[in-house]
């Protein structure tokens, strides 16, 4: 684990797996840190610069006063990138992750060969829902949030499980300026042009239980780019590497292959 200084933020960033191997860059959702990719990791194949990172106000990177906006989120990953030299990478954003990697492909097509877009839309809600969500923070803290999150974010059975549990820590400990920062920058993010523009090969991930960003609303953005793949994970919600990791990894090693990536 180390700190990246990228001048105006310490972005908080891990690599795994083979330093001279394909890299892969992975951008967690709102709420978490970096540690949303464990369950994954052991089923990715071997031969991959693995590239973790806690985006600002998030885990133990920089947590500025917000708000945020999407485009510095983007400058964030792009800085990260630059910082450790990474060009044609695969870059997998589950999101407001999702979201991130919509931003960079669009500016750094150097950086970024092929995107994953996980439980993820170009636009996410409306600003009035986050506004609502930010006042509720500022009065009550994450902890106010949470019951209503994590019912958003697993299915029925997995809520039920004390795995659960271990989630809504994570969340409720994240920077409450960081949390509320990123609530921002979603709120102000229509990427529904600039994703229609894009070439480049995409696979879209969603979960069947996801009451965040519903199925529909993460292939109708998948279908804005021409050549785009489809999944559904069923019996998962908004974070199915948590709950589905093995049939989660699979879709990420197969769209590997089917790039060339490795």
């Amino acid at each position: 684990m180390q700190i990246a200084d990228l001048g105006d933020i310490g972005l908080h960033y891990r690599v795994d797996g083979d330093p001279d191997g394909a890299p892969v860059v992975f951008a967690n959702s709102l709420g978490t840190d970096m540690r949303l990719w464990d369950p994954v990791l052991p089923h990715l194949p071997k031969g991959l610069r693995i590239i973790r990172y806690d985006k600002r106000g998030h885990g133990l990177s920089s947590a500025p006063d917000g708000p945020y906006s999407m485009g510095a989120l983007v400058r964030d990953a792009e800085k990260l990138l630059d910082h450790l030299q990474v060009r044609e990478c695969i870059f997998v954003g589950l999101s407001i992750g999702g979201m991130i990697a919509q931003g960079l492909a669009v500016k750094r097509m150097d950086q970024i060969r092929a995107i994953v877009l996980s439980n993820t839309a170009a636009k996410i809600a409306t600003p009035a829902i986050w506004q609502d969500r930010i006042a509720t923070a500022r009065a009550g803290g994450i902890e106010a949030l949470a019951d209503a999150t994590l019912g958003r974010w697993f299915s029925r059975p997995f809520r039920n499980s004390p795995q659960a549990a271990l989630w809504r820590n994570m969340m409720v400990r994240q920077p409450l300026e960081g949390y509320l920062g990123c609530c921002a920058a979603i709120s102000g993010t229509d990427f529904y042009t600039p994703t229609s523009g894009l070439r480049l090969p995409t696979l879209g991930i969603a979960g069947s239980e996801d009451g965040s960003t519903p199925p529909d609303l993460v292939r109708e953005t998948v279908d804005l780019i021409p050549g785009a793949r489809f999944e559904l994970i069923r019996k998962a919600g908004h974070l199915p590497c948590v709950e589905r990791p093995a049939e989660y990894a699979a879709l990420l090693s197969g769209f590997l292959t089917e790039t060339g990536h490795i």
